[in-house]
């Protein structure tokens, strides 16, 4: 891939600027200043995708025939970097990262045309049904029932660390509809209408303050054999190939070098004694050994991204190294933002949204957040298998 762009790219890169410049406000962009998450608050996020799916731009890793944008390689780069640097909300999370490429691959006819316009529009908000409170890395161990009656399964059981449940409408979910064979055998996959009777859902409010994550049950919820995705027993096989579009299909540098550009922001202004960090010779030294893990994993992720322009997937030890690269990253980062504030870095504020609070300088709001986006990245190498499972799975691959 050349990385040098062509006449057509900087036409097409000054055309996000104007779009940009145009359509994202700054309430949009300071509301995402402001979030220590990394996903949106739903009703911001819902404001940005009106806009872009106003334009078309809702959905650039979708194939044209979906909705999506059609773009190259080259162009979805420059609008990940693009939007990064205008300071975007963060919105593509289950809905169209996970389970679109799914329903696209192995959907049938009748749910594409149905649940991926509606994606688009944010008209269904989606939540992710894998890890249950005593199969989290041991997925295959999963214990929710979906029992088939007539034309629908039964579903009992419960499902945690389901992100932004209590604002989604659907669930994509793994369910166990057979006990012989192997545990992995015995696992479907089903699209799950959370508004359907017997479902509960559950909040668990995370280190950093905010109401992310939840724990939703099924006490006798019906699904319609219709809502399944490919064949009984296939669950596993689907399941594999949506992780990889969780932990690698996406890029992550433009957001990685716009926590950078805050930080590098956050160490320009002068401490309490009138010193300023980027001042400080061992802090730089930090900041470009991180800086230069940005630059190779932006490397790492043109190279998986090249696959699925090809028509692949990101592939197994791409999609990991990325995961356990962009978590350490991000962590990184974080540490070393809060190390800038000293003692101020236990000042705390319980509010959330935090963007609600009246307006401060934009230093004075880094600082507010600093704190809370610490605590919120400790989880970056938990979330879609820890960062232990990952070096297993590259283990077996390169060592078998």
């Amino acid at each position: 891939m050349d990385l040098l762009m062509t006449e057509e790219e900087v036409r097409f890169r000054n055309e996000v600027r104007t779009f940009l410049d145009a359509h994202l406000d700054e309430e949009l962009k300071r509301a995402e200043r402001l979030n220590p998450s990394f996903l949106a608050d739903p009703a911001i996020g819902l404001k940005w995708q009106a806009k872009l799916n106003d334009k078309g731009w809702v959905a650039p890793s979708w194939p044209k025939q979906y909705g999506g944008t059609g773009w190259t390689l080259a162009e979805r780069y420059i609008f990940d970097q693009e939007c990064e640097r205008a300071g975007e909300p963060h919105f593509r999370g289950a809905s169209i990262k996970m389970i679109a490429p799914v329903i696209m691959r192995y959907g049938n006819e009748a749910q594409k045309s149905f649940y991926l316009p509606r994606i688009l529009n944010g008209e269904d908000v989606w939540a992710q049904g894998y890890s249950e409170p005593g199969s989290g890395s041991d997925l295959a161990s999963l214990k929710t029932r979906a029992v088939l009656e007539g034309d629908h399964y039964v579903v009992n059981g419960s499902k945690i660390w389901s992100t932004l449940a209590h604002h989604a409408t659907r669930m994509f979910a793994l369910v166990r509809t057979a006990d012989t064979g192997k545990k992995q055998e015995g696992i479907t996959f089903i699209l799950i209408d959370l508004t359907s009777p017997g479902v509960t859902i559950r909040p668990i409010r995370s280190i950093c303050g905010t109401h992310e994550f939840n724990q939703v049950f099924f006490d006798d919820v019906k699904v319609p054999v219709s809502d399944r995705i490919g064949e009984e027993g296939e669950g596993w096989d689907i399941a594999k190939y949506l992780l990889e579009f969780e932990r690698g299909g996406a890029f992550a540098g433009g957001v990685l070098r716009a926590m950078l550009t805050r930080l590098h922001r956050l160490a320009s202004e002068p401490l309490p004694d009138g010193r300023t960090m980027i001042d400080d010779p061992l802090f730089m030294a930090r900041f470009a050994e991180i800086a230069t893990d940005v630059d190779a994993n932006d490397m790492l992720e043109l190279s998986a991204t090249s696959k699925v322009q090809a028509g692949g997937n990101p592939g197994s030890v791409p999609s990991s190294t990325m995961k356990i690269e962009r978590s350490r990253i991000r962590q990184s980062i974080a540490e070393l933002a809060a190390s800038i504030l000293g003692p101020n870095a236990l000042r705390w504020e319980e509010h959330r949204p935090l963007h609600e609070l009246p307006e401060e300088s934009e230093i004075d709001e880094e600082r507010k957040v600093a704190s809370a986006v610490y605590f919120n990245s400790r989880s970056q190498s938990i979330f879609g298998g820890s960062n232990e499972i990952q070096l297993e799975i590259i283990a077996k691959i390169l060592l078998r």
